[in-house]
């Protein structure tokens, strides 16, 4: 097991914080049709003071609960039966994302925690592309078919379970536009296969934590993943109400510079 110099664990924050922050969270992710945990992993180092390993593990915690919580949640609008139908498409991106969930999360827990805050925040400068550039995708043609799409697939799955597992994401914010570009899903087809992708990934990535002593930090904050878990759900319900009302065609730029603003602090931060 890999030796850690990383700070022990000094949340600045007590539990209605975390039930706040994972609120204003969930809002966010409610508003733009994701998890939002991109933008819970700053605050948890920046604001509760994790350490960044540390904070990565909570986020992949917090994110693994929303996630499972989800799918059955969507199956309204799309029916798990129309989910499992379209089985290929989420094991072509499964064949890459595990291997790539359980690499990332090894190299997460060898990085130096400085190296680990700029690789965090060149993740955030890639996630504000996504965001802005692949969030109102319309479906097409796909461009590719067969083996070459399959092959692509499993490129696609193996960088996104990377980088989920680094930052401690679900990955919807690469894996929809990936669904939509490449196998043609609708994108509420492809918000569902998203997380059917994303919880084997992120199991995966939680396993390979398990192995790291930082994992203790979960058991050391039950209670501050509780309330920022429910704090979430909470949120993520207010911010579906008022996806009508807030347009998005201002809301998408303004998160995505709040991403880069955040990407900035955490390549600064001490």
């Amino acid at each position: 097991m890999q030796a850690r110099t990383d700070a022990p664990s000094v949340p600045t924050r007590g539990t209605l914080a975390a039930f706040g922050a994972g609120s204003a969270v969930g809002i966010v992710g409610g508003l733009i049709g994701l998890g939002g945990a991109e933008f819970r992993l700053p605050l948890l180092i920046g604001w509760f003071r994790f350490a960044a390993l540390e904070a990565v593990i909570l986020n992949k915690a917090i994110s693994l609960v929303v996630v499972t919580s989800a799918l059955p949640l969507r199956a309204g609008t799309v029916p798990l039966e129309t989910v499992a139908s379209h089985w290929p498409i989420v094991v072509n991106l499964l064949a890459g994302s595990l291997i790539g969930a359980w690499v990332g999360a090894g190299w997460a827990t060898r990085l130096a925690p400085a190296a680990l805050h700029r690789t965090i925040a060149c993740i955030l400068v890639i996630v504000s592309l996504a965001l802005l550039f692949g969030h109102d995708l319309t479906v097409g043609a796909p461009p590719l078919e067969g083996m070459a799409r399959a092959i692509v697939g499993v490129v696609a799955g193996l960088g996104i379970g990377v980088v989920a597992a680094l930052i401690g994401v679900a990955g919807g914010e690469l894996l929809i536009p990936t669904l939509v570009l490449l196998f043609g899903a609708d994108i509420k087809l492809a918000g569902s296969l998203s997380l059917a992708v994303s919880l084997p990934t992120m199991l995966t990535g939680f396993a390979r934590y398990s192995r790291d002593r930082s994992f203790a930090v979960l058991g050391r904050n039950r209670i501050f993943v509780i309330a920022m878990a429910a704090g979430s759900f909470a949120g993520a319900w207010v911010g579906a109400q008022l996806l009508g009302v807030v347009p998005s065609r201002w809301l998408i730029p303004l998160l995505a510079a709040i991403l880069l603003v955040l990407a900035a602090k955490l390549w600064w931060h001490p």
